[in-house]
């Protein structure tokens, strides 16, 4: 069967590679579309210090069920469509003894320390096969970034009287503001491109900064009365977006931390002490974040459509990542249609 391979920095191919066997608590999946996401392109760049090479990435999922084992539940039916809870985890490590299993010491992510779904068939064990209800496969490949950024939200708290300012308008931060806005807060969403700001108003953001062109200080202080946002939610792990989120962040406020930062990060940290901050990390999501996706995209209120830059054939593919490599700003999600 056809997959996709990074063997190298910047060398990716279509491969062929031995169909799954199906374990009595596996499930076979069909894969239809799969996303490319961040992760893959700095494993393509050479910047991915987790991945094992070579490797297929992807773990952004839209599939169908072929085949169920013996031991997997009735639930689960051929013919389904499904996404993917694309984690590990031990049981045993402190992350998992505090029921917290997407932060787990040991995760192995599809696609980063072990091959991914950027194939035709994969088998996986049962209990990380999430059905999607009505959604198609083509929005199914949105559900797991999206439930990063839900996630998030949920590490910051946040409810209804917060004033939440999203670093980094990509998929996962996207995520971020429609589930902060979900839950009744006033969201600024700041990025260096007005197309996606444009696009996060649409999906909930009451304010925008372009952090490029903007006095973000100033901006902040006139829409949160001169307080700072409540929360902030860092979704891009650069030096300077991380300096912003602390610098900006109103006092005894929460900076919720997603992205990695390649280079070391200096910080003033007298304000850490000073604002009584609360910094946290968010990994991965947890399954009632995937649901909350679900739910939030069966409403039909998401503009999918304008999320999805391309959808490309496998074997245009590797064309595909080296001209996202090139404008990496511009590109939501490329889905490779299997």
């Amino acid at each position: 069967m056809k997959a996709i391979q990074i063997s190298a920095e910047r060398q990716m191919a279509v491969v062929n590679i031995e169909k799954p066997q199906l374990m009595p608590d596996e499930v076979l999946l069909e894969l239809k579309y799969v996303g490319f996401c961040g992760s893959d392109l700095s494993t393509y760049l050479g910047k991915n210090p987790m991945v094992k090479m070579p490797v297929i990435p992807g773990h952004e999922v839209g599939a169908t069920i072929v085949e169920v084992g013996e031991n997997v539940p009735e639930g689960l039916k051929p013919g389904m469509t499904v996404t993917v809870n694309p984690y590990t985890n031990c049981g045993k490590c402190a992350s998992c003894r505090n029921n917290r299993v997407n932060a787990c010491q040991h995760n192995e992510t599809l696609g980063v320390q072990r091959n991914g779904a950027m194939r035709e068939y994969i088998s996986l064990p049962w209990e990380k096969i999430i059905p999607a209800g009505l959604l198609d496969t083509r929005t199914c490949a949105l559900i797991e970034p999206m439930s990063v950024g839900f996630h998030a939200v949920s590490r910051a708290q946040v409810t209804d009287i917060d004033v939440v300012m999203v670093i980094g308008c990509g998929m996962v931060g996207m995520g971020a503001v429609v589930r902060s806005a979900q839950r009744g807060a006033t969201v600024i969403a700041a990025d260096i491109d007005d197309e996606k700001l444009a696009l996060a108003k649409q999906m909930g953001a009451s304010y925008v900064i372009n952090t490029k062109t903007d006095n973000v200080h100033e901006k902040l202080l006139e829409m949160t009365s001169g307080f700072g946002p409540d929360v902030v939610i860092e979704a891009v792990g650069s030096p300077i977006t991380y300096q912003m989120a602390v610098d900006e962040v109103a006092f005894t406020g929460r900076v919720i931390c997603i992205g990695y930062a390649k280079t070391e990060v200096s910080f003033q940290t007298k304000y850490f002490v000073q604002k009584e901050l609360d910094i946290r990390g968010s990994r991965n999501a947890q399954p009632s974040d995937f649901r909350a996706v679900i739910h939030y995209l069966e409403k039909g209120n998401c503009p999918t459509e304008k999320l999805i830059s391309n959808v490309v054939k496998p074997e245009d593919a590797p064309q595909a990542m080296k001209e996202w490599s090139e404008n990496p700003g511009k590109v939501f999600r490329i889905l490779v249609k299997f």
